[in-house]
């Protein structure tokens, strides 16, 4: 079945959530929305190497509203929360678009 428009997904944004991707189709232009408690987490889109290392970096953008919408590039899309120790327990998230 062909999709028609643009996909809108609402990861669960909380602790182990890195195989939430597992097994979706993305398309770039989808829209992934955010939901959580922002005096608690944030949502930082990253690149490879800030996703491995768990750091963000000056390319970073960081949204901090608790109410988040990004529209999903086409290739690899890296997120992590960028609150201390966060990402390292497992507040990632890598999601693939393709065109």
């Amino acid at each position: 079945m062909a999709r028609q428009g643009k996909m809108q997904c609402e990861p669960r944004w909380t602790f182990n959530t890195q195989s939430w991707a597992d097994g979706k189709k993305f398309k770039a232009g989808d829209m992934l929305i955010f939901n959580y408690d922002p005096s608690l987490h944030d949502v930082a889109t990253v690149d490879a190497s800030s996703y491995d290392g768990c750091a963000t970096s000056p390319s970073s953008t960081v949204y901090t509203s608790g109410k988040d919408t990004v529209k999903l590039k086409k290739g690899q899309n890296y997120f992590i929360c960028s609150i201390p120790s966060h990402c390292d327990w497992g507040l990632k998230l890598a999601v693939n678009a393709s065109s």
